[in-house]
């Protein structure tokens, strides 16, 4: 496999992930290039889904203050964006059977959502990549970024994608294709949430060393269509309480009505819950069962279902945003704004600075004669400046910071104080005044698990009923999700012992309960003796065993390209 010839394309600028961040920036890059006559200035993006839009899945309420930069007229140019916000609440579940809900002036205002928008992300990054590819960005779908490529001097010399064809056993298969190396000045990672060459990264060049560790939530979603006449467009609702109250877990659910009497319902889990018996995707299940949320369902039809992790430690667990020829954008750096549930707006003003940031690098190299039509040139080097550290100074002096700078308390006061007295906390941190100190949550998500001998109290999940609530295995059949199954498996254990052997003694292995698509078995020999199992065919990309694992025994790396779910408008 090492004496492997790779064809080698050359471009100015590639970015990792068409999502939000990764076409915004490419966009950006191609908009300025062309209103400054530098049209042969190449940008190519790399997706590794089957398409554009294929693994996108969020809410979502979109805040369009980045897009109405991006593109003012976007109205006009038919985004869709359909469904203005037309009725906001939020409610707190007290038990399985009441609510409450919470006065639009108790709720912080972070979370107020007038002149947002009920969108499909899925759709919305259609539609960016409809624009993208009209400013003439090279778009290859079903290629995913494998690995890394360094210059001898430590820099970022560009990425591979993954070899296609290569069988379980490691050895490339009749249908072998290699990957291609793509060249580049500066390359742009926009993976999403814990990006796996993004943690690759931010280890390498150890950007993470003066930031809190970065904190993480599971989202779980289903799409329904419901009965017309309990739809009710632009309602948007969000809540917390049970059941996730039931085992002092943190996390809320959102319902939205979005466009063609269709809701978005799901629910984010804190993946720095406590209790190793607690079922992030039962609990969602059972949140369904709440009157509040059951009367919208009712004779309703879910049509689709999907998973990711959330990235929310926010402003004080941001990394260093960049290194010698790259940077990281989006949620691979973990713009999220937590305070406000959204990450959309906040990734796409990412990729707009990093490209705008990427833009004025190589016009100045350009302008010193450094030659625009190949990534390096062979002499004066130097003429492009390695390290982008304007992209760091641009986003110090944004309302991007600034948005994120006002919320970094609310993640660390939930998680320090809990619901009840968190929320208090930021109600008047968000509406009161400003609090003039940092909070700081230290303790890393896959530690906060206690051992099951710590805890007492184990939920009790009823059995799915397949109309309102159901199992993992026709959840994943609705996410359309696809894998090659002669490859080799995606998910890599460090110490193939440690699952059996250390954490099914110690927290009766969370994998088999944290995966929302039931990857990972615990299963029974002949002998009595157990073993552990990894359908790794069933993977949404969620990247949560990743980050829960409390050995950290297990490495997410892509697949095959355009494996994994194919969402159609999540």
């Amino acid at each position: 496999m090492e004496n492997i010839v790779r064809e080698a394309m050359e471009f100015d600028v590639v970015i990792v992930g068409a999502g939000p961040a990764g076409l915004s920036a490419a966009i950006k890059i191609r908009q300025l290039a062309i209103e400054n006559n530098l049209n042969d200035l190449s940008v190519c993006v790399v997706e590794k889904g089957s398409e554009v839009g294929a693994h996108i899945l969020s809410g979502a309420v979109l805040e369009p203050r980045a897009m109405n930069e991006l593109f003012p007229d976007w109205k006009e140019q038919g985004a869709p964006l359909n469904v203005p916000v037309t009725e906001d609440k939020t409610f707190f579940l007290l038990s399985e059977t009441t609510s409450k809900e919470a006065p639009h002036w108790m709720v912080p205002k972070t979370m107020h959502n007038d002149g947002n928008y009920v969108i499909s992300l899925g759709n919305v990054v259609r539609w960016l990549g409809q624009k993208a590819e009209e400013l003439e960005v090279s778009i290859f779908p079903g290629f995913a970024a494998s690995e890394i490529l360094y210059h001898e001097d430590g820099s970022v010399k560009g990425i591979q994608t993954g070899d296609m064809g290569i069988g379980k056993d490691g050895e490339p298969t009749h249908n072998f294709t290699p990957g291609y190396e793509l060249h580049a000045k500066y390359t742009l990672f926009a993976e999403g949430c814990r990006g796996h060459l993004g943690k690759r990264l931010i280890s390498k060049f150890n950007l993470d060393k003066d930031a809190d560790p970065q904190h993480y939530g599971i989202g779980i979603k289903e799409l329904w269509e419901i009965d017309p006449a309990k739809h009710k467009p632009g309602t948007v609702m969000h809540g917390a309480g049970w059941p996730l109250s039931e085992t002092g877990s943190s996390g809320g659910w959102w319902l939205y009505h979005a466009e063609n009497n269709q809701v978005t319902l799901g629910m984010i889990v804190d993946l720095s819950y406590e209790n190793p018996h607690m079922y992030p995707f039962m609990e969602m299940q059972r949140w369904k069962t709440h009157p509040l949320i059951k009367q919208f369902l009712e004779g309703g039809k879910r049509i689709s279902y999907g998973a990711r992790a959330v990235v929310k430690g926010g402003f004080n667990s941001l990394p260093k945003l960049t290194f010698p020829g790259g940077c990281l954008i989006g949620d691979d750096a973990g713009f999220l704004n937590f305070a406000k549930i959204k990450g959309s707006h906040t990734a796409m003003k990412s990729g707009m600075l990093a490209g705008e940031a990427v833009f004025e690098a190589i016009a100045a190299g350009v302008a010193k004669g450094g030659d625009i039509a190949v990534a390096r040139v062979t002499e004066g080097e130097d003429l492009f400046v390695k390290e982008l550290t304007s992209y760091t100074d641009k986003f110090n002096n944004s309302w991007l910071k600034e948005e994120l700078y006002n919320s970094r308390n609310f993640g660390p006061a939930m998680h320090k104080f809990g619901q009840w007295m968190g929320g208090a906390f930021n109600f008047i941190d968000q509406n009161v005044f400003k609090v003039p100190f940092t909070l700081h949550d230290l303790v890393t998500d896959f530690g906060a698990l206690k051992t099951v001998d710590a805890v007492s109290f184990k939920p009790n999940y009823p059995k799915p009923d397949g109309k309102l609530t159901f199992d993992r295995l026709s959840s994943v059949f609705v996410s359309n999700t696809v894998h090659e199954e002669n490859q080799p498996a995606h998910l890599k254990l460090t110490d193939p012992s440690i699952p059996v052997n250390v954490n099914l003694p110690k927290w009766d292995e969370p994998a088999q309960r944290y995966c929302p698509a039931g990857v990972y078995e615990i299963m029974e020999n002949d002998d009595g003796s157990k073993r552990f199992q990894i359908n790794a065919a069933n993977c949404v990309h969620c990247k949560t065993c990743d980050i829960k694992d409390p050995s950290q025994n297990i490495t997410w790396v892509t697949p095959e390209g355009a494996g994994g779910p194919n969402y159609p408008n999540m």
